[in-house]
């Protein structure tokens, strides 16, 4: 039997108990919910992130050993990513697809957590990440023997593990990149903006937008280097959060 708690989840309890496995043990809004989460350990909590009296992310952060799957109406990748920071153990959006919630809350009550905060702490071996990052180059046409290859790919893997990082491009992300590679932050810049540009004059801007989903650039535009790790590194993330 997995016991869950549902916080600002109108209507969920009754498909929920169609399953004989779950057995809800509270059913709140925001305003309540602390009064349930100090006296009772669900298995699994299924939270909303904006309601009244308390928003998601407060209870994120004040219950860190509560296992949360957030189920929420929110599309930003923003809010994915910090609810994920924050321990949520997968971002759902709504409307929910049943079947994929069940899986979600056995998965989690079964330890089989695939959202991005456990990925950051490499419960996803390095080599896979590396794999995805590089099997994404070579659709883009990122070809592996240039420098920009490997800086381009090491800052996706550090916007992947600390995405703020990404705020911080000039005083942080190429630094750390310069220091693994032993070089400068002026020689990071240069080859990454050529590892785009070589991508982009190489006209596979359709894979780059099936790549993100939608028809992101064309030919006449490129991404920043800022824009493009951020872009894959959300990928990255993302993959794992649903």
């Amino acid at each position: 039997m997995i016991t869950i708690g549902l916080i600002g989840q109108n209507g969920l309890k009754e498909k929920l108990e169609e399953n004989e496995e779950f057995k809800i043990i509270f059913d709140t809004d925001g305003k309540d919910a602390r009064k349930y989460l100090d006296t009772t350990t669900p298995d699994v909590v299924i939270s909303e992130l904006v309601m009244s009296g308390e928003d998601g992310f407060a209870l994120l952060e004040k219950y860190r050993d509560v296992k949360f799957i957030i189920a929420s109406e929110l599309k930003s990748e923003v809010f994915v990513i910090k609810s994920l920071d924050l321990g949520a153990k997968y971002y759902l959006v709504k409307p929910l697809e049943y079947s994929v919630l069940e899986q979600r809350i056995k998965n989690v009550f079964d330890g089989d957590r695939l959202g991005g905060k456990v990925v950051r702490k490499k419960s996803v071996s390095e080599k896979t990440l590396d794999e995805r990052i590089s099997n994404i180059f070579v659709s883009v046409g990122i070809p592996a023997h240039i420098k920009g290859y490997q800086f381009l790919r090491e800052g996706i893997k550090l916007a992947v593990d600390d995405p703020p990082i990404i705020n911080a491009i000039t005083k942080s992300l190429y630094p750390s990149i310069a220091k693994r590679f032993d070089t400068t932050s002026s020689k990071v810049e240069r080859a990454i903006r050529h590892a785009i540009e070589v991508a982009w004059n190489r006209g596979k801007i359709e894979n780059i937008n099936n790549i993100f989903g939608v028809k992101v650039y064309n030919s006449s535009e490129k991404p920043t280097n800022g824009e493009f790790i951020a872009l894959l590194a959300d990928k990255m993330l993302l993959e794992c959060a649903y």
